[in-house]
């Protein structure tokens, strides 16, 4: 009897997490290393840097620096899988070297999102046309390269105001993002975070409005 095929749906998504889980176990690694001032890991942060925003079969000097042999260690992938990881992995830890530069506090924080994130940026939560403009070419990129180098400009503006994301999220979206369908649900969700952001303290009218409705029963 013939076995069947694997299921194509499931594979992909074990992939993408697996992707998501060895970017974060790298990237904390990075961090502690770097906040607690070890120098080996300064260094690494300091070479990696200059790979933010490409791929990277662009920058040979980085191989072996940036954890992709990490994705061998107990995992079998396609050629294809890999390839797609490899760039997915790459491009995260990389722009997590440039947003960690010069930070005396974490730049990877488990469940920051994107989106989130750039909401951050807007004071007051009023939107802020240039800053909107940044993430709006994020979802109109075409190409991992394209991705890569429009998530630099804005891993810039983030840094620059000491803001946090989830790298291992991150990776997991980019890893998604080279899957057929995979970058619309990836704009999908960083769309869904971004209009879902509420600064600390803050409430909607709807929560008013269900705080006033209590206080008059």
């Amino acid at each position: 009897m013939t076995p069947s095929p694997p299921d194509t749906a499931a594979v992909q998504p074990a992939v993408a997490d697996f992707v998501s889980s060895v970017a974060a176990a790298y990237v904390s690694d990075l961090q502690n290393g770097y906040l607690a001032d070890r120098s080996i890991a300064v260094a690494t942060l300091a070479q990696l840097r200059c790979g933010a925003g490409k791929l990277p079969e662009d920058v040979p000097e980085l191989w072996g620096k940036a954890g992709t042999e990490r994705l061998y260690s107990d995992q079998h992938l396609s050629e294809r899988e890999a390839g797609r990881a490899e760039i997915a992995l790459f491009a995260a830890i990389t722009l997590y070297a440039l947003h960690q530069q010069s930070r005396p506090i974490p730049m990877h924080r488990s469940g920051a999102e994107l989106g989130a994130a750039v909401r951050q940026l807007m004071p007051n939560g009023a939107l802020d046309e240039p800053i909107r403009k940044h993430f709006v070419r994020l979802g109109t990129a075409t190409t991992p390269a394209v991705l890569a180098d429009r998530l630099r400009h804005v891993v810039i503006l983030l840094r620059n105001a000491s803001i946090p994301i989830d790298y291992g999220i991150l990776a997991r979206q980019l890893y998604q993002a080279q899957n057929p369908d995979g970058l619309r649900q990836v704009r999908q969700r960083w769309g869904r975070s971004f209009h879902s952001y509420r600064p600390a303290g803050s409430r909607t009218d709807a929560d008013a409005a269900a705080s006033s409705d209590k206080d008059t029963r």
